[in-house]
């Protein structure tokens, strides 16, 4: 039943409809979690006019409703967040607060307490990393997923059920891998993160490898390894080469192997390069063999 003052979807066009149901994909509303709708501004309001108890508003504070003309609907508006920081000022302070962790328990406060990038609003949670952080190899994809915004996990929907097969083909596990993204927090609607978005995710995610302080890198996808590997070619030329990574691990600075290969997504809308994933899967497990016991 509609509350006085309130109008019925039906007074509204298709066209702004649509508008609205787009604006909510776009911030990250596209999962269904109840039976029922739940009008979360009435109950804001509700909530505020319970605060300010038997307080008169005053007529700024009135519905627009209240001062529509009779016979119009109201517009139909979104709630506007607060704008994150300027992208210069997050990336510097995203700098600052990576170099400060001196551990991985420290770099996820440290992202848990980041306000800098805007995709922090949108996601359910953060996704900071899966597997045994003291293993030999890392794997960085892209981003996070709707399965894995749900679960705060890296790769566990279907790709990540490939990622693990492919694994398991070199004899490996998630308790022999560590796994993360460079942007930790789900793009809305699965959308590819903005060159602000990564600039400002990447020196948490280079921290992330220096303190995981592998021996080798691997990037999964075109994304990942232009970001990381700093390469202008696309994933195909990129593929199965073996290049220089240096970090700066707490153990001093080293270079350690990086290899890119094609992102487990990929694979599920062009299974025919699985071929092609077999031979750096190939590679990378004889670079795992050739390495020494740690002391």
């Amino acid at each position: 039943m509609l509350e006085d003052g309130q109008t019925p979807l039906d007074a509204y066009s298709e066209a702004e409809l649509s508008s609205l149901l787009r604006w909510y994909v776009d911030m990250g509303v596209d999962l269904a979690i109840d039976d029922a709708a739940h009008d979360r501004f009435a109950e804001s309001a509700a909530a505020a006019a319970a605060r300010k108890g038997a307080q008169a508003p005053s007529r700024a504070a009135q519905p627009a409703a209240a001062d529509a003309p009779a016979g119009r609907k109201p517009p139909l508006t979104a709630p506007v967040a607060a704008p994150p920081p300027p992208p210069d000022q997050a990336a510097l302070t995203a700098r600052e607060r990576a170099a400060a962790a001196q551990n991985l328990d420290e770099l996820r406060a440290a992202l848990d307490a980041f306000d800098g990038c805007a995709l922090k609003r949108t996601a359910s949670r953060l996704v900071f990393a899966d597997g045994n952080p003291q293993a030999r190899v890392i794997f960085v994809g892209e981003a996070p997923g709707g399965d894995e915004d749900k679960q705060g996990v890296p790769f566990v929907g279907r790709a990540g059920q490939l990622l693990d097969r492919m694994l398991a083909a070199i004899g490996l596990d998630r308790t022999g891998a560590y796994i993360a993204n460079v942007i930790p927090w789900r793009p809305p609607g699965n959308r590819t993160p903005t060159p602000q978005e990564t600039a400002i995710c990447l020196p948490f995610v280079q921290r992330q490898i220096a303190l995981g302080n592998p021996d080798i890198l691997v990037c999964l996808g075109a994304s990942a390894a232009q970001t990381l590997l700093g390469v202008r070619d696309g994933i195909m030329k990129t593929r199965g080469r073996w290049v220089e990574y240096p970090i700066e691990s707490p153990q001093g600075h080293r270079t350690i192997r990086a290899i890119a290969t094609l992102h487990p997504a990929y694979l599920l809308r062009q299974p025919a390069h699985k071929r092609l994933v077999w031979r750096d899967l190939i590679e990378l497990k004889k670079a795992l063999d050739a390495l020494t016991p740690r002391g």
